[in-house]
């Protein structure tokens, strides 16, 4: 049978026609490349990414089907290590792949009757119990002796990679599912994620590298990172005070701003919610990791929320929960009459029908369940990152600032993104540091977007930010194979060469001894003609980079300066003079490259032959990897 068509069809039929279009787009562009072809003698790892909470998990089960129809017929789907999850994927699975043996964890025997008439999928959290025993298992039919595995791991960057790995040691779970890797002659192991940055910094000795990477876009009505964080700053954000978090926690008067006005904006979303045939409106605190902190919090609404049901007949409530409807009326034009509104809330505070919920690793599951129906507030931290969707989230208040904030944890845990919602009734709360961090994460996240779409294979991806803002856990990067470089910092080749020097002197040409605007892609095509005799110059490296900065504005210009006629010694250890330098350092945002002509004095070193010297500057205060 054709399985995929079968599956396009439910999706055609339960879903909508616009999702199985871009379903089918994904198999269409991956498959006759790299699963039509496959060798069936290596291990192939590969990368999906889509944004995060954007559908990735229909666009998995395409491929899976895809692949059923090349002749695969062992699924492995790796879920994180979470019993809930695994069982939402198991469910998930059962529902959407029914022309598929559909096994739990503890399914071998269906497995074994099964007996390969159905491909077979088994869905697994990445447990080191649970997945040496499907080791076991798998080791012990022959099912996998002649056919390959398809292995979809959810999440990989989460908890697939070696976290030893400068230890000189293989972490627990990255040794499991390499083992269940080896229980075929050959696989397709791939990665999906919507925060790719520790598996693009994998080096190809991990055996983690992806081989191929594929974007798929966000359906209609997405709310992405452009929405929440695109210059200029969105109506939907509003800043707090970057003191308010710690003084929610210190004072026992409860803030004016901030938190207050957040409540009040989720109470009257609610409402035009609720009145519109809506089941569900949700309000997220995020606002530490620390679990008392979370308690603080939710005591500090409940004690609001009652002060509110005492004064609802006062004017002075009234007039509150009227500036932040005229504020939501900014952007939802067509939201009912205040009246009808606040009538609406009174009745759900004063009946107690606003629900608070405690999100956390100590709190029970059975307890915090019930935010898929009703009004709630939902505090949490530790425990709010992937897999955890909250329907219908409105209004987010977040402050959670870490000592040394990183990327993907950060917007992992924000939880903003998705499909359910209101557009125009949402609305952020957050300080102005979080918001530049944000928006700094997004700027790279659309960086990294359209290097892999601009590349035939998009496997060679550089990325940056700012100081102080790490890509990931530093546990998962080989501290011996990812190269740092810093923006603001001179680089150049000791002992360069020059691959076509009559290439360079005309490109340099037009250009005097002076300061001029250049787009990038012209100074690519200066570091293209250079090499070093020590290995110390990496052109590919830092073309990589400017490509980078080119992915998000193809009109990108940086500083050229030219210099002629300089008798400088070889391998001195410095190169610009200091009126140079000085002249470089005014340009700090914007690339810098300083091309010297030396003259090539053999009382200084050289061979007696002019050559070209790049010098380069990368813009601002960022931090720029590039891994093996």
């Amino acid at each position: 049978m054709n399985y995929l068509e079968s599956y396009l069809s439910r999706i055609r039929e339960h879903k909508n026609s616009a999702l199985a279009d871009a379903i089918k787009k994904t198999t269409e562009d991956i498959v006759p490349q790299y699963i039509s072809n496959f060798s069936f003698k290596e291990h192939v790892v590969s990368l999906l990414v889509g944004d995060v909470q954007s559908g990735k998990t229909s666009h998995m089960f395409g491929l899976m089907c895809a692949a059923a129809d090349e002749g695969f017929v062992n699924f492995i789907l790796l879920t994180t290590d979470n019993i809930i999850l695994q069982q939402q994927t198991y469910k998930r699975a059962v529902n959407d792949l029914c022309d598929f043996c559909v096994c739990d964890e503890n399914d071998y025997l269906k497995l074994s009757q099964n007996n390969l008439r159905k491909p077979a999928v088994i869905v697994l959290k990445k447990n080191t119990s649970v997945l040496k025993q499907w080791k076991n298992n798998l080791a012990s039919t022959n099912f996998c002796v002649g056919n390959p595995l398809f292995i979809v791991d959810d999440e990989a960057d989460a908890a697939s990679l070696n976290t030893q790995v400068n230890k000189n040691r293989q972490s627990t779970i990255n040794r499991d599912l390499e083992a269940i890797k080896k229980t075929s002659s050959s696989s397709i192991y791939m990665q999906v994620t919507g925060t790719p940055q520790s598996i693009l910094l994998q080096t190809r000795k991990s055996g983690w590298k992806p081989y191929f990477i594929y974007y798929f876009k966000p359906g209609k009505g997405y709310l992405g990172g452009d929405f929440f964080f695109k210059e200029p700053v969105s109506k939907q954000i509003i800043f707090t005070d970057d003191t308010e978090a710690t003084d929610i926690i210190s004072d026992d008067e409860f803030p004016e701003n901030g938190l207050k006005n957040a409540l009040v904006t989720h109470l009257i979303s609610s409402a035009q919610i609720l009145l519109n045939s809506g089941d569900v409106c949700n309000f997220l605190i995020h606002p530490s990791v620390k679990i008392v902190q979370h308690s603080i919090f939710a005591s500090k609404i409940g004690n609001y929320l009652n002060e509110i049901a005492h004064s609802w007949n006062e004017d002075e409530t009234r007039e509150a929960f009227f500036r932040m409807y005229e504020s939501l009326k900014t952007t939802k034009s067509d939201i009912l009459k205040f009246d009808e509104i606040y009538r609406f809330i009174g009745e759900q505070v004063q009946n107690d029908r606003i629900r608070i919920l405690l999100l956390n690793s100590i709190s029970s599951y059975d307890q915090n369940v019930q935010y898929d129906k009703g009004i709630n507030v939902i505090v949490g931290g530790n425990s709010l990152g992937r897999g955890v969707t909250f329907p219908q989230l409105q209004t987010i208040y977040y402050c959670r600032v870490a000592k040394s904030p990183q990327a993907d944890t950060m917007w992992q845990h924000a939880r903003l993104f998705g499909y359910d919602r209101d557009a125009d009734l949402m609305r952020v709360y957050m300080p102005p540091k979080l918001y530049k961090l944000f928006s700094d994460i997004n700027r790279t996240n659309n960086s990294i977007i359209h290097q892999i779409e601009n590349k035939s294979n998009g496997t060679d991806i550089k990325i940056f930010y700012p100081q102080g803002l790490n890509p990931t856990r530093k546990n998962v990067i080989d501290r011996k194979a990812v190269t740092i470089y810093s923006g603001g910092v001179n680089y150049f080749p000791c002992c360069p060469l020059n691959k076509n020097l009559a290439n360079l002197d005309k490109l340099l040409r037009p250009f005097e001894s002076d300061v001029y605007s250049v787009n990038l892609k012209f100074m690519i095509k200066l570091l293209d003609n250079i090499d070093s005799e020590l290995g110390d110059w990496k052109s590919d490296v830092f073309i990589s980079f400017l490509n980078t900065l080119l992915a998000s504005n193809p009109s990108e210009q940086g500083k050229l300066i030219v210099r002629r006629n300089r008798d400088i010694g070889k391998s001195t250890g410095t190169l610009l003079s200091e009126t140079d330098r000085l002249l470089g350092n005014q340009y700090q945002d914007q690339t810098v490259l300083t091309m010297y002509k030396i003259t090539g004095n053999q009382d200084k070193g050289w061979d007696g032959r002019q050559i070209w010297i790049p010098n380069l500057k990368l813009p601002g205060t960022c931090i720029y990897y590039s891994g093996e």
